[in-house]
């Protein structure tokens, strides 16, 4: 955990979030500024800061990640059509490094994303 890390301190629960999964590895919550009608961020507990510094022995979570962003989906009721996007890296537009996927639907994604 890191104590200056914005999504560290959501799962520690010290910053409210709006949840919709919790598990011993994983939390979700709502984004504050969504991007569409469901816009659901899915993070690890464990403190990665990005797709690049995920290691091997981070396989299994990675797994983990989808999977709970597929069940959420299908809770959520967008499960014919969603868009799940990890930004890498400040110019990829990464503003919180702390691994995390953007779980967007209900409405309509165009290509390319931008």
């Amino acid at each position: 955990m890191s104590a200056t890390c914005i999504f560290c301190r959501i799962v520690a629960e010290e910053v409210p979030a709006a949840f919709v999964h919790k598990d011993d590895d994983l939390v979700a919550f709502r984004d504050l500024s969504p991007q569409a009608p469901c816009h659901v961020l899915v993070i690890p507990r464990k403190h990665v800061g990005s797709l690049n510094d995920a290691g091997g022995e981070d396989t299994l979570l990675l797994g983990k990640m989808l999977a709970a962003a597929k069940a959420i989906a299908q809770r959520e009721g967008i499960g014919a059509g969603y868009r799940i996007v990890t930004n890498c890296g400040a110019s990829a537009g990464q503003s919180v490094f702390h691994l995390h996927l953007h779980l967007l639907g209900g409405r309509p994604m165009s290509w390319p994303p931008g």
